[in-house]
């Protein structure tokens, strides 16, 4: 059966807030195998993309396929069938703190499937070993580093080998040592398994080293495309100041808001 290059091809997606605008017209399509970072100022709905695609959230207009599937269509059951096609690192990295290492990275085993417990043993201490945290098995969360936490987070999303790995700000928080493991975790792990990876963050330069696509999100659109490279000289105001970190530009640093010397005037006479 051919397959499509794009994993994830969305198409002139809206969707909207209490009223506001996240995204307008936004066009993506996530390329199948690959490592693709999703990129954009505070507020341009990253997090919220990651919702849509995994069907947490419904689009107000357009389209969404992932894996050959149109999200608008389908069923409860199936999106739940589709989402166990799919792996999660959160943020934080969301482990169940009344529950062991071994047991965090054997949770969705035990919740998804009826293998026999020799085999989800086999199958998370492998996992475990390929995050380098095998002698840890028996450790409780609290126990655990920052980065610690977030290498078994990363084996908990990957125990059932899904076909779409996705990272929520994986790099927050973490030390130079850690955030290098886990770059290089991320980079091997997709060349190993042959997944396609999705990863949004803020720090430019770092997921530069190991993302093959870009994306810049700013607008309710897409602003920018390309390799890291392309990105690096992309013929864009909006792309070199968030690539510069710069406050001038056209994204504004302030929400808006009323004339700032009047309303302290107003206030004052309050």
């Amino acid at each position: 059966m051919n397959q499509s290059a794009s994993i994830i091809e969305i198409r002139n997606v809206g969707y909207a807030v209490s009223g506001r605008p996240v995204f307008a017209g936004l066009d993506m399509d996530i390329p199948r195998g690959r490592i693709t970072a999703v990129m954009g100022p505070s507020g341009t709905g990253k997090t919220t993309l990651l919702r849509l695609i995994t069907g947490q959230v419904a689009a107000d207009e357009g389209s969404i396929v992932v894996a050959g599937q149109e999200l608008r269509d389908v069923r409860r059951t199936d999106l739940y069938v589709l989402r166990r096609r799919m792996g999660m690192l959160f943020q934080n990295g969301a482990l169940l703190t009344d529950l062991s290492v071994f047991e965090n990275v054997a949770f969705p085993l035990r919740e998804h499937t009826d293998l026999p417990e020799r085999l989800i043993r086999q199958l998370v201490l492998t996992k475990l070993q390929a995050v380098g945290l095998r002698g840890a098995a028996e450790l409780m969360p609290a126990e655990l580093s920052g980065g610690m936490s977030r290498r078994v987070a990363l084996a908990r999303a990957i125990v059932m080998d899904p076909e779409i790995l996705i990272y929520d700000e994986p790099f927050v928080g973490l030390d130079p040592i850690s955030l290098g493991v886990i770059l290089r975790l991320i980079r091997r792990l997709n060349d190993a398994l042959g997944i396609t990876s999705i990863v949004v963050s803020h720090d430019v330069q770092e997921i530069s080293t190991v993302a093959d696509v870009l994306f810049l999100l700013s607008g309710g659109k897409v602003v920018a495309r390309g390799t890291p490279q392309e990105i690096q000289s992309y013929p864009s105001e909006i792309v070199r100041q968030f690539i510069g970190g710069l406050a001038d530009g056209p994204v504004p640093f302030h929400f808006p808001a009323a004339d700032y010397f009047g309303e302290l005037l107003s206030r004052e006479n309050l």
